[in-house]
């Protein structure tokens, strides 16, 4: 499978102007209270078919380009997860872990680049992943999976920007809203269970959800409790390489190649079988109590509580010679490939090794926001918030045991068959045998505690007034002031030094049989064991740190901290008028912001650790223009235009450099906290016809002109040719006892941030929606959501060309696939209701350039389907049943657009289930 063809084809914030439709429920059904300056409309919501309706009268309504996911029900939200239901908006796509729905791309533009809301203020959530999904979420970027989709009653995607909506978003703001007291008429109680079944893990999982409500006093206070609760156990399993690379002298070559083909011939540097293991437990409370004492005034004080609690085990049977030293490796057979790929060799001297990795992972996410508006006469609201978002992370226990046998002969690797499954051959190893294993230095054993954490902490204060000056103008004015903390740490075992101590074997550790700790392992016809560290952690005392003490020292760059201080203000005008018999409605305005920094972190200097730290602050000015043009009542015309910028990421702003050794991973990294923010401009033009009830056909046009891009610019080579001018004693004391890994290796990799020219981004959604109500008989309760985006991109990178210098390159965005779409068929009688939906997303580059000599890495292309069923029993109970990745689509990563190269290839399985609600 070639990709080039791909790749190288393209060189409102504040209540007083909401645009976000408010889910009013009144048991059991709902009605929507619509944008603010239009005539209430109530629309009954009695099931999905509605639920879309609900969110169609916002879209129409609003002044800005925005798509919305609603509550079928009462704490019932279409999907499982927040971001696979945010996958169905035109233009939207995720990234997935473990099969879970954990990020968004909009528009072509990744995580990092997206701002998430939740009750009008701006949080942060991280979780600890794979390394092959980005390990430790250290980013600006939103993880969804921390959060229990029925504690929600909508979802807005906001597309194009406002004055008065915050800064931080090139790509767009997502606003999610809880229930609140006052949505709701009374008394509402709402209860669901659900029993969940995985085809691949063969476990069976619970999860359930409660949502207490009543009003007061006459209607004046209110008070909402609701719970979610669920469990998961997968297993996550498949073969990967990480990454493949070139060079290198083998001991004897017995093949028909040249030793210079063998050496220029691509290889996997870590060609093994994976079996993860991932269980976790979440659990979502939110609070919230109302105060309205007139019509003039009203108070709301939201709390969210969410908390994720998962372990993971990670199995590895491999082998890491072709990452580093050849010299004492015997090619006896080998096959290279046309795209100069060694695609399958048999070997003599390789050194094979079985690993287990232990995590222990929690995030706690915590909100409370107090926000009010005040009628002040009858033309002046004033509306506040104030409210505090903390994000916690924690990963107190990530261990890794290594066993190491060397210099085995008849080891083999054979993609020719199937080039993401390959077949492993051991000669005659005995890998199920423990007791063949070996767990000492000599060896290149390793024993690995890394514990990690991440805290984020958003302080939010906003005031601001709207002045109605007339039924068709009003004035909007405000300030805002945010106060954002990140911190985060990570230890190794350590001396007081940076000098990396993991492949030192206490003599206590390597004196207990390795029959004594380890778990057996079967996949794609192998089976052999791992060391079991549980097991090893209580026999060699593994958490004592008078045996093995921790320090920052050999991983300073994982140590840092950013607080950000930022100070906006902005003015609005809404406006609605006539231009030339047609109505005219939008807003136009200018937002202001200052944004401090302070960073500080710790680097090493005459072999003593030094605290770094550095500031920096900037302003930008943001005008933001949007029109709505209704040519007629079914067909609207939309115009967006404005000045964007999103904030660098965490690590780039880090003042400090690190040197880490990983295996056969050597990594210099760098940041520096006076970069600039990435800074569009931003320009939308839209076209809906709403040619019947409940149905749309839109088309959206888009252009992004990003003039100020920060990159990670790479560049692999020995230690000395490094861009930082640091001396070789400090890759020496990195390298510890790592076998292979010396100054003088070609394959170190360094990392540093830098401000590159950008380029631009444009492309087109097609979105239709449709109930099929002019057919007869029950067809008539079928119908149809369906969207297409297409987007494309001209990004400059740069790649160092030598020590000092660099070249540039054109290529597309990260994380943007040039096609995506979703289809969903629907069946709604009120009684009984079925969907099925399939999201399609092309194929993504993750890295650019990439690593070893690769072009570029990427992920391919993922066809998912989900599909689900309900039958309401009466107006109180219903019975349901949901089918999620009936595919088993796996995660497919490869390396370079001409080899293919597979880096890592795995799936979960389907997931199936049943479940009942009851409703009051």
């Amino acid at each position: 499978m070639n990709r080039g063809r791909h790749f190288f084809a393209n060189r409102a914030g504040h209540m007083g102007v909401w645009s976000l439709a408010v889910l009013s429920f009144t048991a059991p059904t709902a009605v929507l209270a619509q944008t603010a300056g239009a005539d209430l409309e109530e629309v009954v919501v009695t099931g999905y078919r509605q639920s879309l309706s609900v969110a169609l009268d916002a879209k129409k309504q609003s002044a800005e380009v925005i798509d919305q996911i609603v509550a079928e029900d009462i704490a019932k939200f279409p999907d499982l997860n927040l971001s696979e239901s945010i996958q169905r908006i035109p233009g939207v796509s995720i990234s997935r872990e473990a099969g879970e729905g954990r990020q968004i791309t909009v528009r072509g533009l990744g995580a990092q680049f997206t701002r998430v809301r939740i009750n009008g203020m701006e949080g942060l959530t991280t979780t600890g992943g794979t390394d092959a999904t980005g390990g430790n979420n250290r980013s600006r970027s939103f993880d969804f999976n921390i959060f229990a989709s029925e504690l929600f009653n909508s979802i807005t995607v906001r597309k194009t920007s406002s004055a008065s909506v915050e800064e931080g978003s090139l790509g767009a703001t997502v606003d999610l809203r809880v229930a609140r007291p006052f949505d709701y008429s009374g008394f509402t109680f709402a209860a669901s269970g659900q029993l969940g079944y995985n085809d691949l893990s063969e476990e069976t999982d619970p999860r359930g959800a409660l949502l207490i409500s009543n009003t007061f006093g006459d209607g004046k206070f209110g008070a909402l409790l609701s719970v979610a609760y669920s469990e998961r156990n997968v297993l996550d399993v498949g073969a990967s390489a990480v990454r493949w690379q070139s060079g290198g002298g083998w001991q004897s070559n017995a093949t028909s190649y040249t030793t210079t083909e063998l050496a220029s011939a691509f290889r996997p540097r870590i060609p093994r079988y994976d079996y993860y293991e991932n269980s976790q437990e979440r659990l979502g409370v939110t609070a919230s109590f109302q105060f309205k004492p007139s019509d003039a005034s009203e108070l709301s004080l939201d709390v969210l509580y969410s908390k994720l609690d998962a372990t993971r085990s990670e199995a590895f049977l491999e082998s890491a010679n072709f990452s580093s030293s050849l010299s004492e490796v015997d090619v006896l057979d080998a096959y290279i490939d046309p795209t100069n790929s060694l695609v399958y060799g048999r070997f003599d001297d390789v050194d094979i090794r079985s690993e287990q990795r232990y995590d222990e992972l929690s995030t706690t996410f915590k909100q409370i926001t107090l926000e009010g508006t005040q009628k002040l006469g009858d033309a002046l609201t004033l509306h506040a918030l104030v409210g505090r978002a903390d994000s916690s992370f924690d990963n107190p226990i990530q261990t890794t045991l290594l066993w190491n046998v060397l210099n085995v002969d008849g080891y083999s690797y054979d993609y020719r068959g199937n080039s993401r499954v390959p077949v492993f051959g051991y000669g005659s190893s005995a890998i199920a045998d423990p007791s063949f294993w070996q767990f000492t230095a000599a060896s290149g054993a390793n024993i690995r505690l890394r514990p990690q954490t991440t805290d984020n902490t958003l302080d939010n204060v906003l005031a601001d007034l709207t002045w109605e000056m007339s039924d068709s103008l009003s004035v909007s004015g405000g300030v805002q002031f945010k106060k954002y903390t990140f911190d985060t740490t990570e230890k190794r075992r350590s001396n007081g030094t940076t000098a990396n101590l993991e492949g030192s074997i206490p003599a206590s550790a390597a004196a207990i049989p390795t029959s004594a700790y380890f778990t057996t392992i079967s996949l794609n016809g192998l089976t052999w064991v791992v060391p079991n560290v549980k097991a090893a952690g209580q026999l060699m005392g593994l958490y004592d740190p008078a045996l093995y003490p921790l320090g920052i020292e050999p991983i300073l760059g994982n140590n840092y901290s950013v607080e950000e201080k930022d100070s906006g203000a902005f003015v609005q005008v809404d406006f609605k008028t006539m231009l030339g018999g047609m109505n005219l409605r939008g807003n136009v305005g200018v937002r202001y912001v200052k944004t401090k920094l302070e960073a500080s972190g710790y680097s090493l200097s005459s072999g003593a650790v030094l605290k770094n730290s550095g500031d920096h602050s900037y302003s930008d000015t943001l005008p933001s223009l949007n029109l709505a043009l209704d040519l007629t009542d079914e067909f609207i015309i939309r115009f967006g235009a404005a000045k964007v910028m999103t904030r660098p990421n965490l690590g780039q702003l880090n003042p400090s450099a690190s040197v880490t050794v990983s295996g056969s991973n050597k990594t210099v990294t760098a940041g520096n906290p006076e970069l600039n923010p990435f800074r569009a401009t931003a320009v939308d033009l839209s076209f809906e016809w709403y040619f019947a009830k409940e149905s749309l056909l839109g088309l959206g046009l888009f252009y992004k002109d990003i003039n100020s891009f920060v990159q990670t610019i790479r560049k692999a080579g020995t230690f000395s040719e490094n861009p930082l001018g640091l001396p070789d004693s400090v890759a020496v004391a990195a390298c510890g006892t790592v076998v292979g890994c010396s100054p003088s290796s070609n394959d170190w990799q360094f990392s540093i941030p830098g401000t590159t020219p950008g380029g631009t981004l444009k492309g087109a959604e097609l979105s239709f929606q449709m109930p099929f109500t002019f057919l007869p008989g029950l067809w008539k309760d079928f119908g149809t959501q369906m969207n297409y985006t297409y987007v494309e991109s001209d990004i400059t990178y740069r790649t160092f060309s030598s020590a000092t210098t660099y070249t540039d390159v054109k290529e597309r965005l990260t994380n943007l696939s040039n096609d995506a779409y979703n289809v969903t068929l629907y069946y709604d009688n009120g009684t009984f209701s079925a969907r099925a939906s399939l999201a399609y997303r092309g194929d993504y580059l993750t890295t650019v350039p990439g690593r070893n000599s690769n072009n570029v890495e990427g992920t391919a292309e993922t066809t998912t389907i989900d599909a689900s069923a309900s039958w309401n029993v009466n107006d109180h109970i219903s019975v349901s049943l949901e089918g999620l990745n009936l595919t088993d689509e796996y995660d497919d990563q490869w390396v370079d657009s001409v080899g293919d190269r597979s880096s890592y290839y795995h799936h979960s399985g389907r997931t199936f289930m049943l479940g009942a609600r009851y409703k009051f």
